[in-house]
């Protein structure tokens, strides 16, 4: 068996803290060509490199990042470790690390992880936001605990994941005074031709309103799609088009952007999941986030 150099890890890890080689030469007070050295005997020993040079920067490869995720948490441990021993650490917070999609709005999401606050034993939550697919693979990779989505897993993903629905709830479309006052009120017709922010198709809320304009025979002019929902909120909120947010958020959405409910969008429901890599939660704060869901937020 090859053994880890954590030495070589050590610098590693603090030339991708410090942004370079001469940065984290001074701070470990050591030649930059030391650094170097023991940086590229780690990328020989794991068969990776792990940086990629980007004009005069040097940036972390697609194994740096990887490397860098399993060094903090290493590194973290060992300090952990450190306090245990000397007495200053007699309550350790359990890591919990959560995948979130892109499209998921960040009000859900809050609301999704607020419960965690109020658990009996401390939780130290890591959020990672990313696309769905990428999510699914470091879930699958045993990287994430849960990653919570707007999109179940389908069988041809090609990743062996479950599904456990958190709950549903319709939608309300929402914007500003002024474009409300504009476009009318009266759904659906004041959507034909009305200025639509639009998630991208790899959320499910897209295909939902696409169905329904297909359906009422409106065509609403798509200004713009976002991956990220809480940019598209910005964009609503300075009256660049009506948007869309699921109901149970549309308190804090009115209230955060400055905008108008114009009503539900009648026979939309959408969805929020939990996905897991096992048929059953393996972490007992994802249990009782899932329990927190489907009794007070979409109960």
């Amino acid at each position: 068996m090859t053994w880890l150099n954590y030495n070589h890890l050590w610098y590693f890890w603090t030339v991708a803290r410090a942004g370079g080689v001469v940065a984290a030469a001074k701070e470990l007070r050591l030649a930059p060509s030391t650094i170097s050295n023991q940086v590229h005997q780690l990328e020989e020993s794991l068969g990776q490199k792990l940086f990629v040079r980007a004009g005069r920067r040097l940036d972390l490869s697609e194994a740096g990042r990887v490397a860098f995720r399993f060094a903090e948490e290493i590194f973290s441990l060992g300090r952990d470790l450190q306090d245990t021993l000397a007495g200053r650490l007699t309550d350790k917070p359990q890591r919990l690390e959560v995948g979130v999609t892109q499209v998921l709005p960040k009000l859900v999401s809050w609301k999704l992880l607020a419960p965690l606050e109020t658990l009996d034993n401390r939780i130290r939550l890591i959020c990672r936001e990313g696309a769905h697919q990428s999510l699914l693979s470091e879930l699958a990779q045993h990287r994430l605990d849960v990653v919570l989505t707007d999109m179940p897993v389908t069988a041809d993903s090609g990743i062996r994941a479950y599904n456990h629905l958190l709950g549903e709830c319709g939608v309300e479309l929402f914007a500003t005074e002024e474009l409300a006052d504009r476009c009318g009120t009266a759904l659906p017709g004041s959507l034909q031709g009305a200025p639509f922010l639009l998630p991208t198709y790899e959320s499910s809320l897209r295909h939902l309103l696409e169905q329904w304009f297909e359906r009422h025979r409106v065509r609403p002019d798509v200004v713009a799609e976002f991956e990220d929902s809480a940019l598209l909120k910005v964009f609503a909120q300075k009256g660049a088009g009506m948007f869309v947010a699921p109901s149970v958020i549309a308190d804090e959405v009115i209230r955060q952007y400055h905008v108008r409910s114009l009503g539900p969008m009648e026979g939309i429901v959408e969805r929020f999941y939990a996905v897991s890599a096992e048929r059953r939660f393996g972490h007992p704060a994802v249990e009782a986030l899932a329990e927190a869901a489907r009794e007070r937020l979409f109960g």
